[in-house]
């Protein structure tokens, strides 16, 4: 722990302004967006793309850019500068500014003064099953997109100022716009914007666009003073990594059964079946229900074989790929910070989803005449295309072996919470087993290789998840503990552990597990170093991951050399990541003193 980083936190004892005061972001990064809502407003319309203008985009279905929000002069489109902030996003510009605010999680609020903005379907063409329909309600008098994407319906409600529509009824290739702008005199407009399924009462504002503004700034307050009550001006990113999270969360919703943390309200509009355990762990100090319920979330699609699915979104639920089982370690991590332990019914619920989970590894992941579990593709390990994987895809790796180990000791100690001493004894004799065999066939007195059981060929890549079991470390002899740890400092740049070492053949700085920094690794990869006695290392990997964060955002990945955030710009795991680093650090800085 530095000096300079003990002597900030001692020095601190000035609150920090609230957070929605002083959180600003970059719209073009991050999207703007509420707590609850399937809706964002940003320029990233779809994988790798970003548009000129900011969109509506929703998440219902697909993710669909539905409406292209234009700012409008009296000779057409104008320059802005866009702001962002929690509360409330602004269009800027000599002439007059537009703002937008959440009212709900299905409604947005904007108005302007002195320029006018114009809502434009995204897709001019409209076909028996595609594009979006433009028509007057006559029923209310607003305007209505209907969206075959995503099967919703955005109506638009004229508060103040005037309204032109051109597209309205056409059929085919159209252009289909609202342009509202303020009367001659005030040059004051405002509209409200719904997200809705068919129909709903005519529009009737219950508050004003400020008290509306100042509303979501107090939730997001109280949102961040809940989770990240800790934070110190140590931790500068803590509100930004809080909004990250927040704005990315969803209500209930089609296949989402519970209110769910997606990976990015852009396009990473999923929640990965081992991504969730992050965010679990970062919200379990402060809203220790919501983080069980993004660590129940895919165990509500776990099926026969007690597998658990690839991925959860609003339309559709992935079992082509699993994850690999953090869930033990993940649930031990979630319970050591829980204001009040899990009940009875919690635990048992745990013990019999864990049980199933690791029962499927077990019972159909093991191939005849061997004892290790294997991947299937590099996917199930989330590592997609780590060069693990280069020679054979189906492989039996020590950081699987060692999660399913972490996960059986888990299973052994809630078994004896229950009282079930047969269990108990049977997943401790199993994890040992486990163990034992890792250590056996993949360590080869240096470093952990693979076996591929079709091929019957060993890997020995220099990629960081071979370094993964450092997780198991408590249950590791010291031999071992301390190489992994040297491989572990071979690989850490001046940013964090790379996923591939830059000198290698295989490295890419834009190669997502080929080399870039990633938020689930470092933090595996920092909890078994601590726990295996490496703590100097383990600071340099918390605060070089921290640094990174600090400078280039809660990016996917990083590029591990310059630092740079690569991929969605705005990834919750990185966040989360971001926040159990940053609490443990304030932690450990404030037992010192």
């Amino acid at each position: 722990m530095d000096i300079a980083d003990r002597m900030v936190l001692t020095e601190s004892a000035a609150k920090s302004p609230a957070p929605s005061a002083s959180t600003r972001f970059d719209i073009a990064q991050i999207p703007f967006s509420r707590r609850g809502s399937w809706l964002d407003l940003s320029p990233v319309v779809g994988l790798h793309t970003r548009a000129t203008d900011i969109h509506l985009v929703s998440h219902s279905t697909t993710m669909t850019a539905v409406l292209a929000l234009v700012p409008i002069g009296d000779d057409g489109p104008v320059a802005t500068t866009i702001e962002a902030a929690p509360s409330h996003l602004a269009w800027c510009c000599d002439k007059g500014s537009a703002e937008a605010t959440f009212e709900s999680a299905t409604t947005i609020r904007l108005r302007g003064r002195g320029i006018g903005l114009s809502l434009c379907a995204t897709e001019p063409s409209l076909t028996p099953f595609t594009g979006t329909y433009l028509f007057e309600d006559p029923a209310t008098g607003s305007w209505v997109f209907a969206s075959y994407e995503t099967g919703r319906r955005y109506r638009v409600s004229v508060l103040t100022g005037a309204a032109q529509v051109a597209g309205a009824e056409a059929l085919g290739s159209a252009n289909r716009e609202l342009t509202v702008s303020g009367a001659a005199v005030v040059g004051e407009w405002e509209v409200a914007v719904e997200e809705l399924q068919t129909s709903r009462r005519p529009y009737a504002p219950t508050s004003s666009f400020d008290e509306v503004v100042t509303d979501v700034a107090r939730e997001f307050d109280d949102y961040v003073n809940t989770i990240a009550a800790w934070r110190t001006p140590a931790t500068p990113a803590v509100d930004l990594a809080a909004y990250v999270l927040w704005s990315a969360t969803v209500e209930p919703a089609g296949f989402v059964g519970r209110e769910a943390v997606l990976m990015s309200k852009h396009w990473m509009d999923s929640v990965w079946s081992w991504d969730h355990c992050f965010n679990a762990i970062a919200l379990a100090r402060g809203l220790p229900d919501h983080a069980l319920d993004q660590f129940l979330l895919p165990f509500d699609y776990q099926d026969e074989s007690g597998a658990l699915p690839d991925s959860v979104t609003h339309s559709r639920v992935l079992h082509n790929f699993v994850k690999p089982p953090i869930h033990g370690w993940a649930l031990r991590r979630i319970r050591a910070v829980l204001p009040v332990d899990l009940d009875a019914a919690q635990r048992e619920l745990c013990y019999e989803l864990l049980a199933r989970w690791s029962s499927f590894w077990l019972d159909h992941r093991v191939a005849a005449g061997r004892t290790l579990p294997s991947y299937q593709h590099g996917n199930d390990s989330g590592w997609d295309n780590s060069t693990v994987f280069d020679d054979d895809r189906v492989v039996e790796t020590a950081d699987l072996a060692c999660f399913l180990a972490i996960q059986l000791d888990v299973l052994a100690d809630l078994a004896r919470e229950l009282d079930r001493p047969d269990d108990e004894a049977r997943w401790s004799a199993a994890a040992s087993k486990l163990t034992d065999t890792v250590l056996a066939e993949l360590w080869d007195g240096r470093r952990f290789t693979t076996y591929a059981p079709l091929s019957g060929r060993r890997g020995a890549s220099e990629s960081l998840l071979n370094a993964l079991p450092i997780v198991a470390s408590n249950s590791l002899p010291r031999s071992v503990v301390d190489a992994l740890a040297d491989q572990i400092s071979g690989l850490l740049t001046e940013y964090g552990p790379a996923t591939e070492p830059p000198t290698s053949a295989s490295y890419q700085a834009d190669g997502y597990w080929r080399g870039p920094i990633w938020a689930p690794s470092t933090l595996l990869v920092e909890d078994g170093l601590r726990r295996g006695g490496h703590t100097e290392l383990a600071d340099e990997v918390s605060g070089r991951f921290r640094r990174l964060c600090e400078q280039s955002g809660f990016a996917e990945n990083f590029d591990a050399l310059t630092g740079e955030g690569l991929r969605d710009r705005a990834y919750t795991w990185t966040a989360a990541t971001y926040l159990v680093l940053s609490a443990e650090y304030v932690q450990r800085v404030s037992s010192s003193r």
